[in-house]
C-alpha cells in the first residue's frame, strides 16, 4: 500500500518539477520526491504490511 502512495507522491512530484511550480511556501518536487522515497523506505521495511494469518498456507489443504 506505501508502495502504491509513493508512485503517486513521485507523480505529483514530477509534474511539479516539470511545470516548475510549487504548493504553498516550500512544497516543491523535491519535497515529493522525499516523501515518495520515505514511504518506499517504510514499504521496504515492512511497515504498512499486512500479516498473514489462519489457513497457514498451502500445507493445511486437505487431500480428496
Amino acid at each position: 500500500m506505501l508502495a502504491i502512495v509513493a508512485a503517486i507522491i513521485f507523480g505529483l512530484g514530477f509534474l511539479l518539477d516539470l511545470l516548475g511550480a510549487r504548493i504553498a511556501a516550500g512544497i516543491s518536487g523535491t519535497t515529493f520526491m522525499l516523501l515518495g522515497l520515505t514511504l518506499l523506505a517504510l514499504h521496504q521495511g515492512g511497515v504498512g504490511t499486512a500479516g498473514v494469518r489462519g489457513s497457514g498456507g498451502w500445507r493445511t489443504r486437505t487431500r480428496r
